[in-house]
C-alpha cells in the first residue's frame, strides 16, 4: 500500500476522504483568497495562510504573536485563521489537499502529523535552517527528535506538552495531607477518604472521555503499571500484562472505591471543586489557575511500578503544494516563534513547555520558574518522557478505539479484561493494512 492510501485510511475524519492531489505539486494548488482586514493587511506583501488549533487564551497569545511579527517587517504577512481542535485541522486540511485550495502552514498533533508526512503533503524544512540562520539544536533534542525523519525535519515543535497531575492544594490542606503529589496511585487512594471527608471533595479525580483524549492520558497508566499498548511492530499489548492491570485498578477507583468518575472535560470540574485532583495536559494550566477559585498544585505524573508519560501538543508543518516563496516566508514565522523571547512569552502564556533550550534558560523563564514553579514541573518531568505507542499514533482511528474501551469501564463498569479484549481485536484489524507500509 502506497502512503496516500496509507493516509486514505488512517484515522478518524481524515481517514475518510479520498485525497486526490496530494504532495509536493504546486502547479495547480491555489492559497485560500484573503477576506476582510487581512486582505487589505497583506497588500503588496507575501502572504502566509497559517491553520491553527488554539482558542479562548493560547488562542490570544498565537494572534498576539503573528501581530507582532507582522508588524515587525514589511514583506510578509501571517494570516492566521483558527481551523477549531486539532482533529477538526486536520480534517479541514486533508478536505483542502483534495480540493487543491492548500494553506501554507498548519499546527498539527502529535498524532495527525505522521499521517500528512507519510502522505507526501509535508515540505522537508532541513535547509531552511541554514538559509533563515536558526540552529535545530537549540530544540529541545527529544521534541525537534519526534519531527525528524531519516535524519531530515518535517514537524517543528511548538505547542508540547505532557499530562500533568493536578490537586487543590485547599484540599488537602483541610485533609491534613502533604503538600504534593502522590507518589503512587496506590497513594492517591489512601488519601482518598480524607479528600472526600475531611478535605470536602465530591470525588477523589476527574478522568475524561474519548473526545478529550482519555487514551493519551492513560498511556501513562498503562507504562507504569509495566505494560503498553502495543509494540513498534504493531502487535498490540492492551489486553494483557501491565496495561490490562491499569485498566482494572482504573474500575475498581472508579466502582469499587467510588472515588473516581468519568468528566465531560476535567479541567472545568477540577476548576469548579468538584474533585481533588485530575490529570490534564500542561496547556491547560494557563486556563486552569485562571479560572480556579482556590490556589493549584502540580506534580508529576503518579507512578505504580515505575515512572511513565508520554510527550502530546502539537508543533508546526509546511504544506509541501505551496510555492517555494511562501515556504521561506512560513519558516521566516517559525524562527520568529523560535526567538527566546516569544518561545518564553508564549510557555509563560499558554503552559505548554518551552520547546528551545535558549527560551527555557533565559532569565525570564527563570523568573517566571521561580515565581511559578507549577509552570517548571513539566520541564523537569520532559527528561523521563518517551513518544507514544504505535497503535495510538498509527493505527487508524487508534485514539478513539482505546478511548471508547475506557470509556466502557468508567461509564458502564466493564471489566478490563472485555473491554480490552474489544480493544484489542478492533486494534490488530485496523494494523493489518499498514504494519508493512508504515
Amino acid at each position: 500500500m502506497d502512503r496516500r492510501t496509507f493516509l486514505i485510511r488512517s484515522g478518524g475524519a481524515v481517514g475518510s476522504l479520498i485525497l486526490i492531489g496530494c504532495g509536493n505539486n504546486s502547479g495547480s494548488v491555489q492559497q485560500p483568497a484573503a477576506t476582510g482586514e487581512a486582505a487589505k493587511a497583506a497588500e503588496g506583501k507575501t502572504r502566509v495562510v497559517f491553520w491553527s488549533s488554539w482558542s479562548a487564551t493560547s488562542g490570544e497569545a498565537l494572534q498576539k504573536l503573528a501581530d507582532e511579527f507582522n508588524a515587525s517587517q514589511k514583506e510578509i504577512f501571517v494570516d492566521n485563521q483558527y481551523q477549531g481542535t486539532y482533529e477538526e485541522t486536520a480534517q479541514k486540511l486533508a478536505t483542502a489537499l483534495a480540493a487543491r485550495q492548500v494553506p501554507d502552514m498548519a499546527s498539527l498533533s502529535e498524532v495527525t502529523w505522521n499521517k500528512f508526512f507519510l502522505n507526501n503533503s509535508l515540505q522537508d524544512i532541513t535547509g531552511y535552517f541554514a538559509e533563515a540562520k536558526l540552529d535545530p539544536k537549540d530544540y529541545v533534542e527529544s521534541l525537534i527528535g519526534e519531527g525528524t525523519k531519516d535524519g531530515k525535519i518535517w514537524w517543528v515543535p511548538f505547542a508540547r506538552s505532557t499530562p500533568l497531575f493536578y490537586y487543590n492544594r485547599d484540599m488537602f490542606k483541610k485533609a491534613g495531607l502533604p503538600d504534593r503529589g502522590p507518589k503512587t496511585w496506590d497513594e492517591l487512594r489512601e488519601w482518598g477518604k480524607d479528600l472526600m471527608g475531611k478535605g470536602g471533595a465530591k470525588k477523589v479525580f476527574a478522568y475524561t472521555n474519548a473526545k478529550n483524549y482519555n487514551a493519551w492520558h492513560f498511556q501513562a497508566n498503562a507504562w507504569q503499571w509495566g505494560g503498553a499498548y502495543s509494540d513498534e511492530d504493531f502487535n498490540i499489548l492492551i489486553d494483557e500484562g501491565g496495561a490490562l492491570e491499569a485498566g482494572e485498578w482504573l474500575r475498581k477507583f472508579v466502582h469499587q472505591d467510588k472515588m473516581g468518575y468519568m468528566a465531560e472535560d476535567q479541567s472545568i470540574d477540577f476548576g469548579n471543586g468538584l474533585a481533588a485532583t485530575t490529570q490534564q495536559s500542561t496547556g491547560s494550566l494557563g486556563g486552569i489557575v485562571e479560572t480556579a477559585k482556590f490556589e493549584v498544585g502540580t506534580a508529576m505524573l503518579p507512578e505504580q511500578e515505575k515512572f511513565g508519560c508520554p510527550t502530546g501538543g502539537a508543533g508546526l508543518g509546511i504544506l509541501a503544494s505551496a510555492p517555494d516563496e511562501r515556504k521561506r516566508a512560513a519558516f521566516e514565522f517559525i524562527r520568529f516563534l523560535a526567538k527566546p523571547e516569544n518561545a518564553a512569552s508564549w510557555a509563560k502564556t499558554t503552559g505548554y513547555m518551552p520547546v528551545t533550550k535558549s527560551a527555557r534558560e533565559s532569565k525570564e523563564m527563570q523568573a517566571y520558574f521561580k515565581e511559578n514553579p507549577n509552570y517548571k514541573v513539566a520541564v523537569e518531568q520532559l527528561p523521563k518522557t518517551q513518544p507514544q505507542d504505535t497503535a495510538r499514533l498509527l493505527i487508524p482511528n487508534g485514539d478513539q478505539t482505546i478511548g471508547t474501551g475506557l470509556e466502557r469501564i468508567l461509564v458502564n463498569n466493564t471489566p478490563a479484561k472485555e473491554a480490552f479484549a474489544n480493544v484489542a481485536k478492533q486494534l490488530e484489524d485496523d494494523a493489518k493494512e499498514i504494519k508493512e507500509s508504515a
